[in-house]
């Protein structure tokens, strides 16, 4: 059975704002970083809701044990604070190994990222582009660390696009207006018509989107572009996440 547990009021007064994690005691692995005040990390106890926490929640206890809650970091000043603690450790751990479902707060803005990525965000080296190309924002699905292949899959499906596509030789994948990788482009399929590690079915069948595939540019192409920042491009407050260069 779950252990009773409490946080009183004096308990909560001296914790203030803080970062607690979920420790798997089958494996001493943390499966959960949350943040709060007062009782909030008690609050996944409740194994009955369907989310991820949940579930590994009833592995744990199928097994008669419980989940080691451990507090990370407390008397914080602010809520941002403890805000900017979980986002920081949850880009530490990685989500891919969480049952966190998002990035902490700002993750994507402010959290983890290579040293050649900061410069390249806050130097803002203006590339000039000279080939026909298609710029994809990829701002909601770039995370730190990712794959090769889950950043040629975020960034090549699915998209709603115009016939100047098939005039376009390179995609770029732009995050923050940095480009991150460059492909050269063999060719565009409707989408969800060819195999993609990221995407559900449902999203990449909905109708007008395409996909293209094709391989990583031309190491002088890549070199050329790759960590150049390309936001000048973009309409400020637009919210396509595509634009083109060099394509009447």
């Amino acid at each position: 059975m779950p252990l009773t547990r409490r946080i009183s009021p004096a308990v909560a007064r001296k914790l203030g704002w803080y970062v607690y994690l979920y420790v798997n005691p089958l494996d001493g692995k943390v499966f959960y970083v949350g943040k709060g005040k007062g009782g909030r990390a008690l609050a996944h106890l409740d194994a009955r809701a369907k989310k991820a926490t949940a579930k590994v929640i009833r592995q744990i206890r199928a097994v008669g044990r419980e989940p080691k809650i451990e507090i990370l970091a407390h008397r914080l000043p602010s809520g941002e604070a403890a805000l900017r603690v979980e986002a920081a450790v949850i880009d530490a751990l990685s989500l891919e190994n969480l049952a966190n479902r998002v990035r902490g707060w700002r993750g994507t803005e402010l959290g983890r990222r290579s040293i050649d990525e900061a410069l390249a965000k806050y130097t803002e080296k203006r590339a000039v582009i000279r080939e026909p190309a298609i710029l994809i924002r990829i701002n909601d699905l770039y995370r730190y660390g990712m794959r090769p292949v889950e950043l040629y899959d975020a960034t090549r499906s699915a998209w709603v696009t115009g016939p100047r596509r098939e005039k376009v030789k390179y995609a770029f994948a732009v995050f923050e207006g940095v480009v991150r990788e460059v492909y050269r482009i063999t060719g565009w399929h409707r989408g969800g018509t060819t195999f993609n590690s990221r995407y559900d079915g449902r999203r990449q069948r909905r109708p007008g989107r395409w996909e293209f595939v094709g391989t990583l540019a031309e190491e002088r192409i890549r070199r050329r572009y790759v960590d150049r920042y390309v936001g000048y491009l973009f309409t400020r407050g637009a919210q396509n996440p595509i634009t083109y260069a060099n394509v009447e």
